[in-house]
C-alpha cells in the first residue's frame, strides 16, 4: 500500500496532523515536545473507501545526545526506507529554524517525493511569518493548521494527486486484538519485537519508554493475523507525575475495553504487586481473557526450589483470577514464546464458544437439585437459563425475585458452578440473574 511518512523536529504538531488525516484521536498529543516515540500507523481514506497507509513518527532531535534521540532517528531512517511520500512538517509558531535546515537536507538525500507542510498559521501574522519556509527549497508546500483542520483538504488532494494510481482498498482487521499491558519495564515492547521477529518498538531500560499505544499487525506463518497492542507502562496514579503519563495510563486503561485478550506483563524478579492485582481486578472487571506473562523467567534457571516457591506466591496473588493462565518465558532470549498462540487459540476458542440450551440448563438442574436460596425469607427459583453473548460467554438465568434484591454472593456462586460445570477454565464468564415477568 501507497505509505505516507510523517516527520519533523519534535512539538510542530505531527501527531495532531496524523489524527486529523486518519479522523480518529490514535496518537497522544501534549504541548510537552517528544511525545511520540514509537511508529504509529493509520489508514487515510482517499476515495470509496479506497485510502493510503499514513505512519507517525517521533520528532527529530538531530543533536540529541540522549538515548531516546538516537534510537527515534534510527526508526524514522528505517521507516524512510518503505515510504512513497513524505510530509516534512515544521512550525510556523517557532519559525525557521536550524534543526530545520538539517532535517531538510537529510530528507533530500533520501529521494523521495517530499511535501514541506507549515503547520499552526492561525493569524495573519503566522501567514506572512510562514514565507520564510520558502527558504528551504522544496517545490510543494501546503499552509495549514492541523488544529483547526485549515487547508486539510487541499493537503488529502495533493496526496491523492501522488498516490491516485496506487489506492488500494483500506483492509478491514478482523482479527483477535491483544493488548499487552503492565508496570514499566518489565519488557512489553521487547517482547513485540520478539514475536514480530525485527525491532519494530524502541526498547531501553528507562520506564516510560512507550507513551503510546500501538498498533502491530502480526502474521503467523500459517496465515493467522493477530493486531498487538503495546501499551505504555502503568503505574500507581500517586507516581504520575507527568501530564503526558497520565494520558498514556488513560489511553492504556482504555483499550484494554477494546480488545479480545490481554496478555499482563510482570517480572519474575518482582513477581505479583499490588498494581499487578489492580490490573487484574481492571481485567476482570471488564470480563477480558487474559494471559499472565512471566518474564525474566531465565533468572531462575538451576534454582529450581526458588522457582517453585514463585510459582506458587504467583498463584496466591492471583486467586481471585484463578481462570487466568500463567505462561513464564523471556521476552529476550524467546523461551516459553512458542507456547503463546497455541494457548491464545485455546483461549479464544473459549472466550467465543456457544453453548447448547440444553446443556446449559442441566447444568441449572444440577444448582435446583443441590442447592437452595432464600432472599428475604422467599424463596429463590430458577425457570431457565440461555446463553446471550460470548467474549465474555454470557448466560442468562429467569427467576422469580427481582434482580436488585439478589445478594452478590448468590450470582457469584452459580457463577462458580457455571465456570466449573461447563468447562470454562481460561476465561471469564458472565452470569445475569433475571426475573421472570
Amino acid at each position: 500500500m501507497y505509505k505516507v511518512v510523517i516527520v519533523g523536529k519534535p512539538n510542530v504538531g505531527k501527531s495532531t496532523l496524523f489524527n486529523t488525516l486518519i479522523g480518529e484521536k490514535k496518537a497522544i498529543v501534549e504541548k510537552t515536545s517528544g511525545v511520540t516515540r514509537d511508529i504509529i500507523e493509520g489508514y487515510v481514506e482517499i476515495e470509496n473507501n479506497k485510502g493510503i497507509l499514513l505512519v507517525d513518527t517521533g520528532g527529530i532531535n538531530w543533536g540529541g545526545k540522549d538515548f531516546f534521540s538516537k534510537e527515534v532517528i534510527k526508526l524514522v531512517k528505517k521507516t524512510l526506507q518503505s515510504a512513497s511520500l513524505i510530509l516534512f512538517v515544521v512550525s510556523v509558531k517557532e519559525g525557521l529554524g536550524s534543526e530545520d535546515l538539517i532535517i531538510a537536507d537529510f530528507l533530500r538525500k533520501q529521494d523521495k517525493k517530499i511535501i514541506l507542510v507549515v503547520n499552526k498559521i492561525e493569524s495573519k501574522e503566522d501567514q506572512e511569518k510562514a514565507l520564510d519556509f520558502y527558504n528551504l527549497g522544496f517545490k510543494e508546500i501546503v499552509f495549514i493548521s492541523a488544529k483547526n483542520k485549515k487547508n486539510i483538504r487541499e493537503l488529502k488532494e495533493i496526496i491523492k494527486n501522488y498516490a491516485k494510481n496506487y489506492l488500494k482498498e483500506i483492509p478491514q482487521i478482523d482479527t483477535i486484538k491483544i493488548a499487552i499491558i503492565g508496570r514499566p519495564n518489565v519488557g512489553k515492547s521487547t517482547l513485540i519485537n520478539k514475536l514480530l521477529g525485527y525491532e519494530r518498538m524502541i526498547v531501553s531500560e528507562i520506564p516510560g519508554t512507550t507513551r503510546d499505544c500501538v498498533d502491530v499487525l502480526l502474521v503467523l506463518p500459517n496465515g493467522k493475523t493477530y493486531l498487538l497492542i503495546d501499551t505504555p507502562g502503568i503505574r500507581r496514579r500517586s507516581k504520575i507525575e507527568k501530564r503526558v503519563e497520565k494520558f498514556s495510563v488513560d489511553k492504556a486503561l482504555e483499550t484494554i475495553k477494546k480488545v479480545d485478550i490481554v496478555f499482563l506483563m510482570i517480572t519474575a524478579e518482582e513477581g505479583i504487586t499490588d498494581q499487578d492485582q489492580k490490573l487484574l481486578r481492571q481485567i476482570q472487571k471488564n470480563y477480558k481473557a487474559c494471559v499472565l506473562l512471566v518474564n525474566k523467567w531465565d533468572l531462575f534457571d538451576k534454582k529450581k526450589f526458588m522457582e517453585d516457591i514463585m510459582l506458587e506466591k504467583i498463584k496466591y496473588g492471583i486467586r481471585f483470577v484463578s481462570w487466568v493462565p500463567i505462561l513464564t518465558i523471556s521476552a529476550k532470549t524467546g523461551r516459553g514464546i512458542d507456547q503463546i498462540f497455541p494457548l491464545l487459540e485455546d483461549i479464544y476458542q473459549q472466550y467465543t464458544a456457544r453453548i447448547n440450551t440444553s446443556l446449559v440448563n442441566k447444568v441449572l438442574e444440577k444448582i435446583k437439585e443441590n442447592y437452595s436460596f432464600n432472599v428475604k425469607g422467599k424463596k429463590v427459583k430458577f425457570y431457565y437459563a440461555t446463553q446471550v453473548e460470548i467474549k465474555p460467554p454470557t448466560f442468562v438465568i429467569f427467576t422469580n425475585i427481582k434482580t436488585h434484591d439478589i445478594p452478590s454472593h448468590i450470582e457469584k456462586f452459580i457463577n462458580n458452578c457455571f465456570h466449573r460445570e461447563l468447562n470454562f477454565d481460561k476465561v471469564p464468564i458472565k452470569v445475569i440473574l433475571k426475573m421472570k415477568y
